[in-house]
C-alpha cells in the first residue's frame, strides 16, 4: 500500500511505502497529526488514524515529538521572550527591555520563517512579540493618561 502525506512545509510527499512512513516517524519528520491520502482512499485523514502505524506512533505523542536532527533553537527568539517576560514583571518601568524583546523577536520571527528547516522556536519569537508589544502599549497608555490626567489639574488651578 502507497501513501502520499503533506508535511510541514505544506508539501506533497510519496507516494511511499509503509516502511518510508515508519522511518520518517523514527525521524521525528512526520506525526500523528500529519495529512496522510491512503491509495485508492477517497478522503484525506491524520496518520493518527491509521491503525498500521499505531505502534510506530506510540512513542511519539503530537506535539511532543523531539527536534527534527539538524535544527535548533532560535536564540534570539528565546531572549526576545525573555526580555518582553522581564518587561512585565517590572510592571511597565523597563522600556528598552521591551524593545529589545520586540526587536529580537521579530528578527527570530523572520529567521525562523526563512529557515524553517534549520530553526526552531517559533512559539518564544511570537510570545515575545505580544509580551513586549503590550508592554509597551500598556507603559504608553499610562503614561499619556498621567500626562493628561497632570495637565488637568494644572488648568483647573489656574482657573481658580
Amino acid at each position: 500500500m502507497n501513501y502520499t502525506i503533506i508535511g510541514d512545509d505544506g508539501m506533497s510527499y510519496g507516494p511511499a511505502g509503509a516502511e518510508q512512513i515508519r522511518q520518517w516517524i523514527r525521524e521525528a519528520r512526520i506525526d500523528g497529526r500529519t495529512p496522510v491520502h491512503v491509495e485508492g482512499a477517497t478522503d484525506w485523514t491524520s496518520l493518527g488514524r491509521l491503525p498500521e502505524f499505531a505502534a510506530d506512533l506510540a512513542g511519539h505523542p503530537p506535539g511532543l515529538t523531539p527536534p527534527r536532527p539538524g535544527t535548533t533553537s532560535s536564540q534570539l527568539a528565546i531572549w526576545g521572550f525573555i526580555c518582553g517576560l522581564v518587561a512585565w514583571t517590572c510592571c511597565g518601568c523597563c522600556v528598552p527591555s521591551a524593545l529589545v524583546g520586540l526587536i529580537f523577536s521579530i528578527i527570530a520571527l523572520v529567521q525562523i520563517s526563512a529557515r524553517p528547516e534549520a530553526l526552531t522556536g517559533r512559539g518564544f519569537a511570537i510570545a515575545g512579540i505580544v509580551l513586549s508589544a503590550t508592554n509597551l502599549l500598556w507603559t504608553f497608555g499610562l503614561t499619556l493618561m498621567g500626562l493628561l490626567n497632570n495637565s488637568s489639574q494644572v488648568q483647573w488651578h489656574l482657573g481658580n
